[in-house]
């Protein structure tokens, strides 16, 4: 007579253990589920001192400059030095970058003033609303997350592409500056530019898992950030300030 109380206690007892263990994993899923934040959108500007369509692009992108969403940078290119004035802060490996990105972006020969989002979205970008425009076609979750103590550069576990990613510091000039141009296209103005890079060190690769680079040592007046890149010039998976 006392076994179906005690057996109808336990079936409850039971269904409620049940309840909680579903409800918790039910909670961790939803943890789980939850999209990664979306990082700061990468804006590279492929410019020229010596391009005279340059200047509405260098001021368009230098307005995005303090953005906390948005890390903007200024590479100067080579392949305009032989129209009469030599860009003072071009390099042969910000052309070379920007090569890359033709090609993996099916954009045929490199044009100026080219601004590139995040690797992925690319145009003229010579005013503030086309600016805006690719950083809002850009706009993803970090793909893994990169810390900086000091001393070393942590790019943390997360989804690497297939054939793995590159990681890259380049260090930038924050300041605005203004560039006298004495010949060529732009001869006899003087042109700002804002966030103009002046070198870019590639410090190795990242697979997916966990990886530690050694931080090379400070420049006086440059700041710095590192992208973990696809290769051969692909979508940038997460960037930071260091």
């Amino acid at each position: 007579m006392t076994q179906r109380p005690v057996l109808l206690a336990a079936a409850r007892l039971a269904a409620a253990r049940l309840a909680t263990v579903l409800a918790a994993v039910a909670g961790a899923s939803a943890a789980q589920a939850q999209p990664a934040p979306a990082g700061p959108v990468v804006v590279e500007l492929f410019t020229s001192q010596g391009c005279s369509s340059c200047p509405p692009a260098d001021i368009a992108v230098g307005k995005v400059a303090d953005r906390p969403d948005v890390i903007a940078l200024s590479f100067n290119v080579t392949y305009w030095d032989h129209l009469g004035w030599k860009d003072t802060f071009a390099r042969p490996e910000f052309t070379d970058r920007q090569i890359a990105y033709a090609r993996a972006l099916g954009d045929g020969n490199p044009y100026t003033p080219e601004v590139v989002a995040g690797g992925r979205a690319a145009g003229v970008g010579n005013s503030p609303a086309a600016v805006d425009r690719l950083i809002g076609q850009a706009r993803t979750q970090a793909l893994t997350r990169v810390t900086a103590d000091g001393a070393h550069i942590t790019v943390a576990a997360g989804v690497a592409p297939r054939r793995g990613a590159d990681v890259w510091l380049v260090r930038y000039d924050p300041r605005e500056l203004q560039v006298p141009v004495k010949a060529g296209e732009n001869g006899g103005k003087t042109l700002p530019q804002r966030n103009v890079v002046r070198s870019l060190k590639r410090l190795g690769d990242w697979s997916g898992q966990a990886a530690s680079f050694a931080a090379p040592a400070t420049e006086p007046g440059l700041k710095a950030v590192v992208l973990v890149q696809s290769k051969n010039g692909g979508p940038i998976l997460a960037a930071a300030r260091l």
